[in-house]
């Protein structure tokens, strides 16, 4: 039986993906085969030597040590995408609330006194200070193209607004999802020229963190409208201040709150709502349960962070899952092995992602314990199971 560790409250449906006669899942377990987290923080958490798998049910997975578990050989799986609706709408949302000043209005009708004579007085009266502008022929510049960015630009085209896209790392998959009618950005620098709303839907690493640096925003139209639903530390909060006590930006939109965000009268933040959907979390959840569950069962890999997509169909025989260095002649020392004990390979697949390489071999027989310590004791060879 499987053991199953929950970090998070994980959507029952999700939950309901692993079969009770074969996984015990609980949010306390010692040695577990796999965990299933949210936004618990891992980096402090002493990793059981049990783990073989860690699933996150959501996109980002900063929360989670992934050099130590590559370096373990153990895979992170993610859902993305899943949640991509859910953001997808939150960004039009944030659209409507910057460009008709709505929380600002909400505030303005929530301190009105008086009787209904004097409310309506002063609501006639008071109205001209939240002027807005309609969306349709504005221009979005969208920086991220992957699900949610796809889907951001989708739904701001059906608005009738003009959509400006930049991501280097933009798939064949995801171009084609695309609608026809974006256009494409050479650099960010570019999308901020022609850009009335900029929103970023990247991962936070080293080459987005502080993305939008005030040397950024000096080519960048007036009243320009920022939006970051994707992670905090991609747009600094000093900058976007700073560049909110003047006329170039005309308001900022986030899912991050922060002392120097809330202290501004043109933020908007919201408290990490972006995939606070209940069919968000069910998506994620089902998605993330189903991928660590084929994983265990049957050594395939999918929507892995930090390893190859690996998919070979279940045959007859029995099935070695081996995690390694990506160095050469793993292959001829794995297959030396299973030669030397008479093993009759298969089937046998193997991928890489940078660093790290991932093989599934099938073999006639059961494979002897000698056999797989002599395969574990190969310079390199990370992780290794027999199913």
């Amino acid at each position: 039986m499987h053991k199953i560790l929950v970090l998070n409250n994980i959507s029952p449906l999700g939950l309901e993906r692993l079969p009770k006669e074969r996984y015990e899942v609980d949010t306390d377990i010692d040695q577990p085969d796999a965990i299933l987290v949210r936004s618990h923080k891992m980096h402090d958490m002493e990793i059981p030597a049990s783990l073989k798998a860690v699933g996150r049910a959501g996109a980002g997975v900063n929360n989670i040590p992934v050099d130590e578990m590559s370096r373990r050989g153990i895979p992170v799986f993610n859902a993305p995408g899943a949640n991509a609706n859910a953001v997808k709408e939150l960004v039009i949302a944030g659209m409507l609330l910057a460009a008709r000043s709505i929380p600002q209005a909400l505030e303005y009708a929530r301190g009105l006194e008086g009787d209904d004579h004097e409310i309506h007085k002063a609501v006639e009266s008071g109205k001209k200070k939240f002027r807005g502008f309609e969306l349709p022929g504005h221009t979005l510049g969208v920086v991220g193209l992957g699900a949610i960015g796809v889907k951001v630009a989708n739904a701001a085209m059906a608005l009738g607004m003009n959509v400006i896209g930049y991501d280097p790392k933009l798939t064949v998959g995801r171009a084609w999802e695309l609608h026809s009618g974006v256009r494409s950005a050479m650099s960010v620098d570019e999308l901020l020229g022609r850009a009335d709303f900029l929103t970023f839907h990247v991962p936070l690493n080293d080459e987005t963190r502080g993305m939008l640096t005030a040397k950024r925003l000096q080519s960048a139209r007036d009243g320009l409208v920022v939006l970051n639903f994707a992670r905090d530390g991609i747009v600094d909060p000093d900058v976007i201040c700073d560049a909110l006590d003047g006329e170039k930006v005309h308001a900022y939109v986030c899912d991050f709150p922060n002392r120097r965000l809330l202290g501004h009268r043109k933020v908007i933040a919201l408290p990490h709502l972006g995939a606070s959907t209940r069919e968000a979390e069910e998506n994620c959840a089902v998605m993330v349960a189903d991928q660590v569950r084929e994983y265990l069962e049957n050594g395939n890999v999918t929507n892995s962070v930090n390893f190859p997509e690996a998919i070979m169909p279940r045959g007859e025989g029995y099935r070695l899952c081996i995690v390694n260095a990506n160095v050469p002649n793993m292959l001829g020392q794995i297959s030396t092995h299973l030669a030397q004990a008479d093993l009759n390979i298969l089937d046998m697949l193997n991928k890489s992602r940078d660093k790290l390489a991932y093989t599934l071999v099938d073999v006639d027989n059961p494979v002897p314990d000698k056999v797989l310590d002599g395969i574990r004791g190969i310079e390199g060879v990370l992780s290794l199971r027999m199913l």
